[in-house]
């Protein structure tokens, strides 16, 4: 004899999966009606505003310093605040701080597993924060000692359930923030380790972090594997503002340094830019002949250029005002993984997979 429960069971599940294609469609409606809105704002473009601001002159950059020691591919660098030291993390499980000023190594540590996906130096220059495929981030005090071993004062701060991506240390030492290709971010306090926030709403990989650059700032930007960049409030945990408009993974995202737009490289082989207060993306920083993606992207001081890292082992410099690009680098024999803009603005880092950081300026 058949259970009664069968056919009922069948019945609820016809049902829910009616409520579920009903609500897919009117959350799709709602979407539309809301771009449509956004749309409505849109009255003019940044470069038709930017016509009458004086161009570019031709401006050389070199590189000034090769930084060597990795065994592999570099995959992630942070400037410390002293404007001089550099960290960097590798594929082969090594995190060195460079003094980029002589080229010396000051300190060398052999992480547990390869890929050091993420890496950060603390605000105050005293310690460097760095994981990857263990699905950690751990904090690494340094000492003026040369001959301390500083894997055993190693602390593990964060867990995931997937892959470190990226880690930031927010204004203090205390409290550190990370996203996963667990899909998630998240804020942790560095002296017990304990979880303080964390951020739910990408639907597949993050891969990218930037802090707002105010002091009182208690927003960050994350970008993913799911096309989509999203604005947070640290304190409450909630997605404030998404924008949704590359074709492929957002590799990087980094502030506008006023804090009121932020921009993002990604695999389509675009850069775009999102201003906060309109709501949306206005510039893309693209041309035909680019066809590789971007993995990196960072603002200089003025926020006047736009340096991108691309696949295609150069760097490219766009002006973000009229949305042209005023420069092309070549120098590494690989693609370009990571770049950043030192604190006082008078030099870049790029890291590649040729093994070697440059120094630009």
């Amino acid at each position: 004899m058949r259970s009664p429960l069968v056919p009922e069971m069948a019945t609820q599940e016809v049902q829910l999966n009616e409520t579920l294609s009903h609500l897919k469609t009117e959350s799709e409606t709602l979407k539309t009606k809301l771009e449509e809105e956004r749309a409505k704002l849109h009255d003019v473009e940044l470069h038709q505003v930017a016509e009458k601001v004086d161009g570019l002159g031709q401006f050389v950059m070199k590189t000034r310093r090769t930084l060597k020691g990795h065994g592999n591919k570099v995959l992630c660098m942070d400037w410390c605040k002293d404007k001089r030291r550099i960290v960097s993390s590798s594929q082969d499980g090594k995190v060195i701080v460079w003094d980029a000023f002589t080229t010396n190594k000051e300190h060398a540590v052999t992480m547990p597993c390869t890929w050091v996906m993420a890496c950060a130096y603390a605000p105050s220059g005293c310690a460097v924060a760095c994981g990857g495929l263990d699905n950690k981030c751990s904090v690494y005090p340094l000492s003026l000692d040369k001959n301390e071993n500083l894997a055993a004062k190693k602390k593990s701060v964060a867990m995931h359930t997937n892959y470190l991506s990226a880690c930031s240390f927010t204004n203090s030492d205390m409290q550190i923030l990370t996203s996963s290709g667990d899909g998630t971010c998240a804020l942790w306090d560095v002296e017990s380790g304990q979880l303080l926030q964390s951020f739910h709403g990408h639907a597949a990989d993050v891969l990218c972090l930037d802090l707002a650059p105010s002091e009182t700032g208690n927003t960050f930007v994350s970008g993913g594997c799911d096309k989509k960049a999203n604005v947070w409030d640290m304190r409450s945990g909630q997605c404030i503002q998404s924008f949704e408009t590359h074709e492929s993974d957002i590799n990087s995202v980094r502030y506008y340094p006023s804090g009121d737009a932020f921009a993002s490289g990604s695999d389509d082989a675009t850069c775009r830019l999102y201003d906060l207060r309109a709501d949306r993306e206005v510039a893309i920083y693209s041309k035909e002949s680019i066809i590789f993606g971007v993995s990196s992207v960072d603002f200089s001081l003025s926020g006047r250029l736009l340096f991108g890292g691309y696949n295609d082992y150069t760097i490219n410099v766009w002006d973000v005002l009229k949305g042209t690009r005023v420069s092309i680098l070549f120098g590494h024999e690989n693609r370009v993984s990571t770049l950043r803009v030192s604190p006082d603005g008078t030099a870049f880092c790029s890291g590649s997979w040729d093994h070697t950081l440059r120094v630009w300026a």
